[in-house]
């Protein structure tokens, strides 16, 4: 008998065993009704998104980012042509389309070595007299994602990356581990769990944060409250998870699961937090800050007020949108928990405006603010950074399969499955998020230049419109009642 009969025959003996199983089976009824050919059913859900990636969705439809979105990045990351031809497929009069009035006199551009350069205005820690206060060179940077909810290989990338663009990259709550040690500078991020500088029972320990920041480039801290996609929501990392090298970097036992609070018990309300602050700043030198999503009013003008009698608190306030993304979060709690981006961030910035401390504080910004539109109504709100998460991602070859919580991530950024993370190379990657983020600040520049001036951070708010209507738009300003004379 040839070999494709006998191919043949074992094709069929095995799709009428699979009919038996379908048939006999009594946990899916489709499969039951409809054995065999009923798989399809699965095959298509499981491809789904893929399906409407590639064909479905038009350019400007899909989230959390577009096609338009992705190319973007993408051809900005590989220096490829990222402008766009034939004019704009967008819909101009919808309600929330952002429009930038342009100056009928542009101011110059800068000089073209300069044209991707683009530092904060703020002196970080300047305002408290921190030791090691400075100014940071990028007013974007890579935003808080650990080392355990990204491969190695992808926080190497970032890292090396953020060296040669000069921008600073934010550990994640997951403490600091070697592959943070390739020369970018650093942002601690501590959260709940206190990685990295953590008694064996969870408790913070200074001496062991400290330890942790010998040898690296930590130029801030930042004392994470919340984040954008679980805010008030602990996290737990199961054992399995907890790799030899996860458990030095977060100093926890290897193979035991982990569980991060809902929040901290260092201190329990806005006098002892800042209390903490100050204790952390005195200790290390350097500028701390603070991130939360936003959700109660209260505890902002709270602080704002305590601010403004003490002369003490956080040197910068990390915003993070509703928007925000992460590895992974109970659906009611990404989708309905937490302020929106531009509401929250506005809330935060009028309750220091109105006890004139926002000047003093460094704001930054993150929640899907890795594209020019969104970054320049950011700063032209207040924001003075902009933190990039998922678009640095996407800029070292995230290809948003939204397979970040269940390790199988097919470019090896969000997975530690050592098959699938050894196809991301680090050489390579780091160049293409260097690439982007310059890329980014090229084009803030550009808008700034665009109406009329030198800085994001010096756009008039009056100059950017949401529209609200069809014949209907509003600027920013009057949107989120802010004074004329901030």
């Amino acid at each position: 008998m040839p070999w494709w009969l006998w191919s043949l025959v074992v094709l069929l003996i095995a799709v009428f065993v699979l009919a038996i199983h379908d048939v006999f089976q009594k946990k899916h009824a489709i499969l039951r009704n409809f054995p065999v050919i009923g798989h399809l059913r699965y095959l298509i859900e499981k491809i789904g998104p893929e399906l409407r990636q590639y064909i479905v969705a038009n350019n400007d439809e899909e989230l959390p980012f577009s096609r338009d979105s992705r190319r973007f990045i993408y051809a900005s990351a590989k220096k490829q042509n990222a402008y766009f031809g034939f004019g704009t497929d967008n819909d101009l009069n919808q309600p929330g389309y952002v429009l930038f009035r342009h100056a009928a006199f542009p101011h110059d551009p800068p000089p073209e070595e300069d044209a991707d350069k683009l530092k904060m205005t703020k002196v970080l820690g300047e305002s408290h007299g921190r030791a090691k206060a400075f100014q940071p060179e990028s007013a974007v940077f890579v935003s808080a994602m650990s080392f355990g909810s990204l491969s190695a290989p992808a926080i190497e990338s970032l890292n090396k990356g953020s060296a040669i663009a000069g921008n600073l990259h934010n550990t994640g709550e997951g403490g600091i581990s070697k592959h943070h040690r390739h020369g970018g500078p650093l942002i601690y991020q501590l959260g709940t769990g206190y990685f990295g500088a953590r008694n064996p029972d969870g408790t913070f320990s200074m001496d062991r944060m400290l330890a942790s920041m010998d040898g690296t480039d930590v130029r801030a801290i930042e004392i994470k409250l919340s984040q954008g996609a679980k805010p008030g929501l602990g996290g737990v990392l199961p054992g399995g998870k907890v790799t030899p090298e996860i458990a030095e970097a977060r100093g926890v036992e290897v193979g035991v699961t982990v569980k991060s609070p809902s929040r901290h018990n260092s201190f329990y309300d806005v006098p002892s937090m800042v209390a903490f602050i100050e204790e952390v700043a005195n200790a290390s030198g350097v500028p701390v800050g603070i991130k939360s999503a936003i959700g109660e009013q209260a505890f902002w003008h709270e602080l704002a007020e305590h601010m403004a009698s003490t002369g003490k608190g956080p040197d910068f306030i990390s915003v993070d949108g509703g928007e925000g993304g992460t590895g992974a979060a109970p659906l009611p709690f990404s989708d309905h928990v937490a302020l929106p981006f531009r509401q929250g961030f506005s809330e935060v910035y009028r309750a220091f405006a109105q006890q004139g401390l926002h000047e003093q504080i460094t704001f930054m910004g993150a929640g899907r603010l890795g594209l020019p539109t969104e970054a320049m109504v950011a700063m032209a709100m207040g924001c003075d950074g902009i933190g990039v998460a998922r678009e640095a991602m996407i800029a070292i070859g995230c290809v948003q399969a939204q397979k970040c919580h269940d390790g199988h991530c097919p470019t090896g950024v969000a997975t530690q499955n050592r098959w699938l993370t050894r196809g991301l190379d680090p050489t390579l990657k780091s160049v293409r998020l260097a690439n982007y983020v310059a890329e980014l600040r090229h084009e803030l520049v550009r808008l700034a230049n665009a109406m009329g001036a030198e800085h994001p951070s010096q756009v008039d708010p009056a100059k950017v419109e949401i529209r609200l209507e069809a014949n209907h738009v509003k600027p920013i300003r009057e949107i989120y009642g802010y004074d004329p004379s901030w």
